[in-house]
């Protein structure tokens, strides 16, 4: 039986970092699969301007003119007031008999129809200090009422379900650990491609490097205490801090200059994604020293690419690494700069954390992640018709 879903892909209009390239790719896959399991409409908050990425244009896709902070407040006061979010009700409509509508980022409007909710993180209750204050409290009130009011809930990490339950209570039964996966695009990069964005990033020596969003809880400042410990010990190496600005980064631009690094670290922004594979894969070593995360899809593109991989032991972390990266306590900077001066100096330890990186990213594909997925939507629809 045909499970028909409205699943929105606001994160992959709106945004650039781990959301949208899990709902971009979570859809790409869904769109390619039987059309007898899955039928897949899309649905976005126009509220910029933006438009969906070119892999998912020809998909039917729907479409609400709600500015951002109205729609977060509308979704919100419908879970509050308990009352049906009708402005999606036509478009539900629209999507097939018995729709189960999926929100892939933390914002679940209350629906008469079964909703999967899938939960990336609870960093907003672990690290509150990380967060702007106003979304902190909007997260903080709205998510015990979006995963109460979902009838399945997808976690990305075992340690994710551990947090739901542990926060709010939710019976582990209604979590479901579906993993992300890593783009068949993350491989090990020619030596031509890895010499074209060395030019360009780093001409002069070897580089250590750092991929993600720029804020608080990636940790960068551990990674600029090991790099000044590294440099006191003699090493040439940069430091390429790879992604766009988030929110209170301010403070790290200010250690460089205070720690002396200032020649030896280089924001690059977001890199454009030809240049992610070769980057990893011509970096010495990628530093993921995270307080938290709740999957890591950064480790999981550097192992995938062949780099050596130094990550921090706590959260969803050491799932995705498993024993193919060297883990290290994040606070402990001194243990940061020793696992890296390791694989710096031990070329045999590199080449086995390099093997046993893509063997491990193996694991971890998008295909078993929107088979999962579009398993959980048949189990939640053929549920809901019981009920019914």
């Amino acid at each position: 039986m045909t499970t028909h879903v409205l699943m929105d892909i606001s994160p992959a209009v709106h945004q650039n970092a781990g959301l949208a390239r899990y709902t971009e790719r979570l859809a790409v896959h869904l769109l390619s699969a039987p059309a007898e399991q899955v039928a897949l409409s899309l649905f976005y908050n126009a509220h910029s301007g933006h438009h969906p990425p070119p892999s998912l244009a020809q998909a039917p896709t729907y479409t609400l003119p709600i500015g951002q902070i109205p729609w977060r407040l509308s979704v919100l006061a419908s879970q509050l007031t308990r009352f049906p979010y009708q402005p999606l009700a036509p478009l539900l409509r629209q999507a097939g008999p018995q729709p189960i509508y999926h929100a892939t980022e933390h914002l679940l409007p209350r629906l008469a129809t079964p909703a999967v909710l899938t939960v990336h993180d609870l960093i907003f209750e672990r690290y509150p200090q990380h967060h702007t204050r106003r979304n902190m409290l909007f997260l903080r009130t709205g998510m015990p009422l979006f995963v109460r009011a979902a009838t399945a809930i997808i976690a990305v990490s075992r340690h994710t379900k551990d947090d739901l339950v542990a926060r709010y209570g939710v019976a582990p039964q209604k979590i479901h650990v579906v993993y992300e996966g890593v783009d068949a695009r993350f491989r090990p990069a020619s030596a031509a491609d890895v010499a074209r964005v060395q030019a360009q990033y780093s001409p002069d020596r070897p580089y250590l490097l750092m991929v993600g969003t720029l804020e608080p809880r990636k940790n960068h400042a551990a990674a600029l205490a090991a790099l000044a410990r590294l440099k006191a010990a003699g090493f040439p190496h940069r430091l390429l801090i790879v992604g766009g600005k988030g929110w209170l980064f301010e403070p790290i631009r200010t250690l460089v200059d205070q720690l002396g690094l200032a020649g030896d670290v280089t924001f690059t922004g977001y890199a454009p994604d030809a240049d992610l594979p070769p980057l990893y894969t011509g970096a010495a070593c990628v530093l993921a020293p995270s307080l938290y995360e709740g999957f890591g899809f950064p480790v999981l593109e550097a192992m995938a690419c062949a780099a050596p991989v130094v990550c921090s032991n706590l959260s969803s972390l050491p799932e995705v690494a498993g024993a193919a990266a060297l883990l290290v306590a994040p606070a402990d900077a001194a243990a940061l700069a020793n696992a890296v001066h390791l694989i710096l100096t031990q070329p045999a330890l590199a080449e086995r954390l390099r093997e046993d990186g893509m063997a491990q990213a193996r694991l971890f594909r998008w295909e078993r992640c929107a088979a999962q997925t579009a398993d959980l939507y048949a189990d939640v629809g053929q549920d809901f018709t019981r009920r019914a």
